[in-house]
């Protein structure tokens, strides 16, 4: 989402990190404003995806990560019913509700980044069909989680940009998530 992302303090790579992880969360808590429950869930698109699903399954994954993280190993029946239900909001979970985990969830990341005595600190990822695992960093954690995140809000961008035309620029300056820019600057010719 296009939104100014202010530069770290000198040497905060933490705090570089942090900012760009929130701004990619803000993007997609964003195309989420103004909808109805029915438009948030709706499928307008080619896919089956729904702005609330998938606010639902980065958060979803981002707790999952973090468990990760921690070393904190939930069984793998519990992982992937939690990973084959995170694209669907149940019947009871509001886009209001959404967006509240999302912001439970990322203080909870922010918090644990924050007490890293550095972001060399590694944690063990289990292998997987798709990956032998390994031991990582908390830095190659947080470039994942921006990564998807990053994904995910592209498609959000769309879906609602579906929904009722409005773009990601559009939601930025109408949430107030960064001024609308006097455009007449830029005109041809000045």
């Amino acid at each position: 989402m296009p939104v100014v992302v202010r530069a770290e303090s000198a040497g905060d790579e933490r705090g570089a990190l942090l900012a760009y992880l929130e701004a990619q969360r803000g993007g997609l808590r964003r195309a989420l404003h103004g909808l109805t429950e029915e438009q948030a869930r709706s499928t307008p698109a080619a896919s089956a995806l729904s702005v609330a699903g998938l606010l639902k399954h980065v958060t979803v994954v981002e707790r999952g990560w973090l468990r990760t993280f921690r070393g904190v190993e939930a069984a793998e029946a519990e992982k992937q019913e939690e990973w084959e239900n995170s694209f669907t909001p149940t019947e009871t979970e509001t886009a209001a509700e959404l967006i509240a985990f999302s912001e439970r969830v990322g203080a909870e990341t922010e918090a644990a980044v924050r007490a890293l005595d550095s972001l060399d600190e590694t944690f063990v990822v289990p292998p997987a069909p798709w990956d032998k695992g390994g031991e990582f960093s908390w830095r190659w954690g947080l470039l994942h989680l921006i990564e998807e995140f990053a994904r995910h809000a592209g498609h959000a961008d769309l879906v609602r940009e579906t929904i009722d035309g409005k773009g990601a620029f559009d939601l930025v300056f109408e949430t107030g998530a960064m001024p609308e820019p006097d455009w007449s600057a830029w005109q041809s010719g000045e």
